[in-house]
């Protein structure tokens, strides 16, 4: 571990058990899970100072037999995890029953108290192009986003600013493998969490039984670096989700092939530009709508009804459902957001010079437009941050030569790029990668593609992993989620999103 790090929660913090309860959440009722508190340290190093609270839920298993407890994260950072509890039952052959699978809020998030809220109404309608084409709009982001950074240093939670690293998550869930008494627990993390799950096993490797990372994060590039390689490989998810959209050009009418629906897309932008639909939507609205189609291809149908109904008929009610779906405003809408930058801006050093932010995204945005300056301004809070980012995780692998680790990806998943997987797989020596080749998908195991799917069950039965391959490459390679076809009605008003693992 880094010097300056967090250190793991010393033993003199004298753990409670969990009385468990019934859930608020109707799916947790539902999936017949329940619910409890966990308390925890505010700062680890200090274990006899003031605590802070944890949600968590809990889904038993139901048959034998019994093989432990898997601890999830869905990732963001900043995302809720209690909804994750009844995942067990997507896994084949009913492998998954056979364990407690445990869901968590991680700190300063969803139910856990107390709650980062910074400025719930900072996602609002018709701001300024993220494209920053003149003195005025760069001086509005700047401004804007140094002023979110200011907020939260002085919100009602600001005590957690300086415990929300990585390092402080990865000593609550030992704190949560105390409570449930047991020695070994296997980890499951989607995206940011795969990174949370590596620093996990850095500092308690001798209580780790199995990890399954889907959607891996590369531990050397966190963060700054890493949100870079998002621009590129969300360029080339947008392309591919074009493609689709100009396959079916008698349903969407937006044009025949991907050249001819990216002209579509371009000059809508132009047009919202100079005059947002519904006094609302303007190019931001739109690409931050559209972005959900660059995540997961299962949107591809919603997110191109919506486009449609906006290019050709003026409607923007899909666009700006897509929109508030991924950015809500309302009392501590932003919670997300704010412990995403929270954990991100803390986890590692930032540049703070704002020339290496814009010469790095002038560079970026002449071969990836759609998401340069986006991800840049969704980032920038990072670079006046109120508390100052530490030394990242040395994350070596060590001490776990015999653990079984297995590591999912689909070769162009833009949020987490495939080079992740790749450099996880030569960090851990027992990993085994598995890749859904071709996909663009992020983090979509057990979504039914059954290769994948069954390579989760064998680890999580037996502990068998694909045959290690040479070189530096996938251990197996799978289909990867399959792209929809449209619906015979194509929807014209798009749903709203389900809780996922996805920030930028």
């Amino acid at each position: 571990m880094a010097s300056g790090e967090a250190v793991a929660a010393p033993a003199a913090f004298a753990v409670q058990p969990i009385t468990w309860g019934r859930c608020a959440d109707p799916d947790l009722r539902k999936a017949k899970a329940r619910c409890g508190t966990l308390v925890v340290p505010l700062d680890h190093a200090d274990p006899t100072g003031p605590t802070i609270s944890l949600a968590v839920s809990r889904v038993k298993h139901t048959r034998g037999p019994f093989r432990g407890a898997v601890f999830t994260n869905p990732g963001g950072p900043g995302s809720d995890g209690t909804w994750l509890a009844p995942y067990g039952s997507y896994v084949p052959r009913k492998v998954g029953l056979t364990y407690d699978w445990y869901g968590v809020d991680p700190r300063g998030t969803g139910a856990s108290r107390p709650l980062l809220s910074c400025d719930s109404s900072y996602f609002g309608w018709n701001r300024p192009d993220y494209v920053p084409t003149s003195a005025t709009i760069m001086k509005y982001w700047r401004h804007t986003t140094e002023k979110y950074a200011k907020d939260c240093g002085r919100s009602k939670a600001k005590r957690l600013l300086a415990h929300v690293r990585t390092t402080d998550s990865a000593a609550d869930f030992d704190l949560l493998r105390q409570a449930i008494g047991l020695d070994k627990i296997t980890f499951f993390g989607f995206s940011y969490g795969t990174y949370l799950a590596q620093v996990y096993a850095t500092l308690f490797p001798d209580h780790v039984q199995a990890l399954v990372m889907d959607g891996v994060i590369d531990p050397d590039r966190v963060f700054y670096r890493s949100n870079l390689d998002q621009d590129p490989a969300f360029q080339k998810s947008f392309n591919a989700f074009l493609a689709w959209v100009g396959k079916y050009p008698s349903t969407y009418h937006l044009g025949k092939g991907r050249k001819a629906v990216e002209r579509t897309y371009e000059r809508l932008r132009k047009r919202l530009k100079r005059h947002p639909a519904g006094g609302k939507v303007g190019p931001d609205e739109l690409d931050d709508a559209l972005l959900n189609a660059g995540y997961y291809n299962g949107y591809y149908p919603y997110v191109a009804s919506a486009l449609a109904a906006l290019a050709n008929d003026g409607n923007p009610q899909g666009i700006k459902q897509l929109y508030r779906g991924s950015n809500p405003v309302g009392k501590n809408a932003d919670n997300s957001f704010a412990m995403y930058l929270a954990t991100q801006c803390t986890d590692a050093v930032w540049p703070t010079d704002w020339k290496t932010w814009a010469a790095d995204s002038r560079r970026l945005d002449r071969k990836a437009p759609f998401l340069t300056w986006a991800n840049n301004w969704f980032n920038a809070p990072c670079r006046t941050w109120p508390v100052a980012g530490t030394p990242r995780v040395d994350v070596t692998g060590a001490g776990l030569d015999d653990v079984p680790i297995l590591l999912l990806s689909e070769t162009h998943d833009p949020a987490t790029p495939y080079a992740g997987a790749l450099a996880a797989r030569r960090i851990f020596p027992s990993a085994r990668l598995v890749a859904g080749v071709g996909g663009y998908s992020h983090a979509v195991s057990l979504s039914g593609v059954a290769c994948t799917d069954n390579a989760i069950a064998a680890v999580l039965e037996t502990g068998a992993l694909p045959a290690r391959a040479s070189g530096n490459r996938a251990d197996k390679e799978c289909p990867p989620l399959a792209a929809p076809k449209p619906p015979k009605k194509a929807a014209r008003v798009a749903p709203l999103l389900h809780r996922t693992w996805w920030s930028r």
